[in-house]
């Protein structure tokens, strides 16, 4: 099994905290939002990972790249990096990793999480995730026939046709053939909106007689802008509040509170401060006369006589004085 990580995006309505770090390696309850898909995805498929190709930006830099190799040798595979010069479509950013497309591929796109409780039947021809959404207009969707295979994959419906919305995870069989109708997109410059698409793949696939059934998903979880991400925080500490990992070495407390579920990193220092729910404090911060709840708080963070909520706080920042809802970039102090 191959999986095909296309991350290359810049982040925009993550910025600022994607002005130093991309959007894929933001943590999220203590770990990046890369390596929860990849587990999520390794639980899901149910089959051993051969290889997790990386499609990203050229200027993420070696330490990331170093990162992503380790998140696919932590599960056995091997790590493969490929580079988007140019942001030309999904079905291009998918093209970028040619090489590695083969076999049972599965592709994620790096900016969604999600809980199944199913395992994917891989000898199905392809199944593409959904779940079922009150408003669909934002998204594309698919329709089902009585059989429960794919007849129409619809792009952001104004008119109601399906709840069933795509979330950005695909499974193929046969790798080869994906890569085989992906390249006649770019041999033949079939665009939309002048991008190669790979949902223009999907119908092609699907008009030669390839079934696609759909992979139900009980919650799919966004990271797309600052408000959502740390929703999403807030989520993952609820399904994970029994785990271990939760909770760091060396935490250090004084007349505080911590209400679960939090993650607290190693060295965390917390001084006369209440801290939770839904919190995740990253290694060496620490927190002085505070009060923290619904918060991305990263490494090396320096908080005193705040009020924080609903907030992301980036890598190295120092807040003093009352801030309810903020979103601090890395290396950034804000003091009132």
């Amino acid at each position: 099994m191959k999986i095909i990580i296309p991350m290359a995006g810049k982040g925009k309505r993550m910025r600022p905290h994607t002005l130093t770090v991309p959007k894929p390696l933001i943590n999220v309850a203590g770990k990046p939002i890369v390596q929860r898909l990849v587990e999520d995805i390794t639980k899901v498929c149910g089959e051993k990972i051969d290889e997790i190709a990386y499609v990203i930006g050229p200027d993420f830099g070696k330490e990331v790249e170093d990162h992503l190799i380790n998140i696919a040798a932590n599960h056995g595979a091997k790590g493969s990096i490929y580079y988007q010069e140019k942001a030309l479509g999904t079905a291009h950013a998918i093209m970028c990793a040619k090489e590695s497309i083969s076999g049972k591929t599965v592709v994620a796109f790096a900016d969604t999480l999600f809980k199944a409780d199913f395992v994917m039947d891989t000898n199905q021809e392809g199944v593409i995730w959904v779940q079922s959404i009150e408003d669909p207009r934002q998204f594309g969707v698919v329709k089902l026939n009585d059989s429960g295979i794919i007849t129409d994959f619809i792009e952001k419906p104004q008119t109601f046709v399906s709840n069933l919305a795509i979330i950005g995870i695909y499974y193929f069989k046969d790798g080869d053939n994906l890569k085989k109708e992906l390249q006649h997109l770019l041999d033949n410059h079939i665009t939309e909106k002048g991008e190669y698409q790979l949902t223009n793949a999907l119908e092609n696939m699907k008009q030669k007689g390839l079934h696609f059934t759909p992979g139900t998903v009980t919650e799919w979880l966004d990271c797309g802008n600052k408000d959502a991400t740390v929703y999403t925080n807030q989520r993952i500490l609820e399904f994970d509040k029994n785990k271990a990992f939760l909770k760091g070495q060396n935490i250090k407390t004084e007349n505080s509170v911590i209400i679960e579920p939090c993650f607290i990193g190693d060295n965390v220092i917390i001084k006369n401060s209440i801290v939770g729910p839904h919190v995740s404090l990253g290694s060496n911060t620490t927190v002085n006369d505070g009060v923290i709840k619904n918060s991305i708080i990263q490494s090396n963070v320096k908080l005193s006589n705040s009020v924080i909520c609903n907030s992301m706080i980036g890598e190295g920042a120092e807040v003093r004085g009352k801030f309810l809802d903020v979103s601090m970039s890395d290396y950034t102090t804000l003091s009132l």
